[in-house]
């Protein structure tokens, strides 16, 4: 992968069908088991401390993979993080230790060590060992938490293999492990440093819990972090990585204005950013104040940038907030340019849609008890909350509105731009289907289909060029292999809408094959191949049309990237050729210790194209699924990725220009 990829995602390698193949869902109802066993008083189970998180674990943390795992970490950092909204703590440090272990410290007021009056042990002990224990159940030590259950950081002690807290507090330094979510020791207690406080908590993942892997990524980790600067002005975030010596310093002093910058990036702005940070304050005690702060500019590309939070937790879902927003800026603009006479009384107002094409807006929200959709929060309920939002947009969107006629003129123009593209794609999908391309079994001229019509073993290979593609064609496995030739570059979707699109040539062979449609009419259910193979040639053409077939999934398909159905495959560089024997190699590096492995007299064959190899050739070094090594593309973070290809593909030609040498020397296998 070229170095556009490798900022927007993280490829795994990949060999035989049996790491990655995709089990099909039996749908009919299976016949009721008969049960023999007793059942009695005696089966009923009752599990203490922690052996539920352990038994499901999925529950807590959404799942034991590469977001789980992360997640543990993110529970520790959110607890560092409440510090902060509880104007305790303004500096958090995270270190990626050579183990394996992270540990997390911050110089907040340090978790309580004294005996509790409850439970008769150390506060510590028991806020680490129970679920439900914690400080922010009566409002008192936390008036706005991100984790109001008193279970993230007990979640996180319980599928750790080992854990330690270290306290700083009352001039002391307190120390207790932890292994499996049960106390190891005694708590220890040290002389500490003059006026430090703060908690530091060091974990290592147990491998029984998370069997996919036990590495953290110092990237993903990272972006949350970054993440949580943007959202807490006057924070300062480090963390570094012991093992390569990585290192970022996040500090935002105006917090999510900085935020929105950073995500515009490669495009351009329309209006200077719209700021607001309010309180909402409610007849009704019980439920408190919320505060809500807000950011939104639009600028000329095709899409919306829209992120939420709730006491700083990513609400993925949105919730009543994202409500309140959404139908307020609809209706708020509406309204505006009615009264403006730029929209007239025959005219249709504009839909959701409309208004938000181009935004980019974060909206962080405050409150003392947020209810969430589960513990992994991703959604937020509180009803309040959307009315909330709703006066705030009312109050003060209306107003920047009335008093800057000039911005709302270019917001009326934005609108109507997209009103009118969503009507000619309308147009050009309706088009499409009369044509019977989307909506049947017609299938591009040039796709040489697979005979098995089970998807799940089925792979479409995705070629650059009539000449690979004929190689590939001659040489794949027919039974599940089907092949679809591209003629010429793919349109750079991000510098275009759905109906242009729907007008290209190639774009519309793709859909047809894949069956999915697009748009309004994507249907995922619909895929006809569960692995899509991007295979083209090793240069900076093919790097260029891989590129943009990236960036048309990710824009337009995202569901399939996010499914783990995108492959990029990874032909050899080189054939070494010495008497009878035959070796390929994907990398200079491996070209180099292969040829001092062979001696002299070895001769040396650079593969610069697909259509170099026959069809044999390619069978055996690409498409066999044997001996074949390929690369799945996995989104690990949104809005860095979203961020690449805004910066990347877009219209801006500064920031790409800085993208390019600031990374000019990590490029590999440049073709000059």
């Amino acid at each position: 992968m070229d170095s556009t990829e490798h900022a927007a995602f993280e490829a795994t390698t990949l060999g035989s069908d049996e790491e990655y193949k995709v089990e099909s869902v039996e749908t009919s109802a299976p016949e009721a088991e008969v049960v023999t066993e007793e059942y009695d008083e005696n089966e009923i189970q009752v599990l203490k401390g922690l052996e539920g998180v352990r038994l499901r674990p999925g529950m807590y943390i959404g799942d034991t993979g590469v977001r789980g795992l992360h997640h543990i970490v993110f529970e520790v950092v959110d607890n560092a993080i409440d510090e902060t909204l509880a104007g305790a703590c303004d500096h958090i440090e995270v270190v990626l230790k050579r183990d394996g272990s992270v540990s997390v410290a911050d110089n907040g007021r340090g978790i309580p060590t004294g005996i509790h009056p409850q439970a008769g042990i150390p506060t510590l002990q028991l806020v680490m060992t129970q679920l439900h224990a914690g400080g922010k159940f009566n409002g008192k030590g936390y008036k706005v938490s991100g984790g109001l259950h008193g279970v993230g950081v007990s979640v996180t002690n319980a599928l750790s293999l080992r854990l330690e807290v270290e306290v700083y507090r009352e001039g002391k330094r307190f120390v207790q492990d932890f292994s499996r979510g049960e106390i190891v020791g005694d708590m220890r207690i040290y002389e500490g440093e003059e006026g430090r406080t703060g908690t530091k908590v060091t974990l290592l993942p147990d491998p029984e819990i998370f069997t996919e892997t036990t590495s953290f990524s110092f990237e993903k980790l990272s972006e949350r972090l970054r993440e949580l600067s943007f959202l807490n002005r006057g924070l300062t975030i480090d963390i570094s990585e012991e093992a390569t010596g990585k290192a970022h310093h996040f500090h935002y002093p105006d917090g999510i204005r900085q935020y929105v910058n950073y995500l515009s990036e490669g495009k351009e702005p329309l209006h200077t950013p719209f700021y607001i940070d309010k309180s909402v304050k409610f007849a009704d005690d019980e439920i408190g104040p919320v505060d809500v702060e807000l950011v939104l500019q639009y600028n000329k590309s095709y899409k919306e940038d829209f992120y939420s939070f709730a006491n700083n937790i990513n609400t993925y879902e949105g919730g009543s907030h994202v409500t309140g927003f959404r139908n307020a800026l609809t209706r708020i603009t509406n309204s505006v340019v009615r009264k403006r006479g730029w929209l007239k009384d025959k005219d249709e107002n504009f839909s959701g849609e409309d208004v938000r094409e181009g935004l980019c807006a974060i909206l962080s929200v405050k409150l003392p008890n947020p209810q969430f959709e589960s513990q992994t929060k991703i959604s937020l309920l509180n009803p309040e909350v959307r009315q909330a939002v709703d006066n705030i947009m009312d109050e003060f969107y209306t107003a920047y509105l009335e008093e800057n006629p000039d911005v709302a003129k270019t917001i009326f123009e934005k609108c109507q731009s997209a009103k009118n593209a969503r009507d000619a794609a309308r147009r050009a999908r309706e088009n499409v289907r009369r044509k019977s391309v989307l909506e049947t079994c017609s299938l591009p001229g040039k796709l040489a289909d697979c005979s098995s019509k089970d998807p799940s073993e089925c792979e479409l290979f995705i070629v650059e060029g009539d000449s690979a593609g004929g190689s590939a064609k001659e040489g794949r496995e027919r039974r599940f292999q089907a092949i679809l030739p591209l003629r010429g570059k793919i349109l750079n979707v991000e510098k275009a809408r759905l109906n242009k699109m729907l007008d290209n040539d190639v774009i519309k062979s793709m859909i047809a094959a894949l069956g999915t449609g697009i748009g309004e009419d994507f249907a995922i259910e619909k895929l006809r191949y569960h692995k899509l193979v991007i295979m083209t040639d090793a240069d900076v053409d093919g790097a260029h049309i891989r590129t943009l077939l990236l960036t048309f999934f990710y824009r337009q398909m995202r569901e399939l990237i996010e499914g783990g159905h995108i492959y990029v495959a990874q032909p050899p560089l080189y054939l070494l050729t010495k008497g009878k024997r035959r070796e390929y190699v994907y990398s200079d590096q491996e070209c180099e210790a292969m040829t001092a492995e062979m001696g002299d007299k070895v001769e040396i064959q650079r593969y610069k194209g697909l259509g170099e190899m026959n069809a044999e050739q390619l069978w055996d070094t690409t498409m066999d699924p044997e001996h074949r090594v390929m690369k799945q593309v996995k989104l690990e973070d949104a809005v860095e990725a979203d961020r690449i290809f805004s910066v990347l593909m877009g219209d801006e030609v500064k920031p790409r220009r800085e993208f390019i040498i600031k990374y000019a020397r990590e490029v590999k296998n440049l073709d000059i």
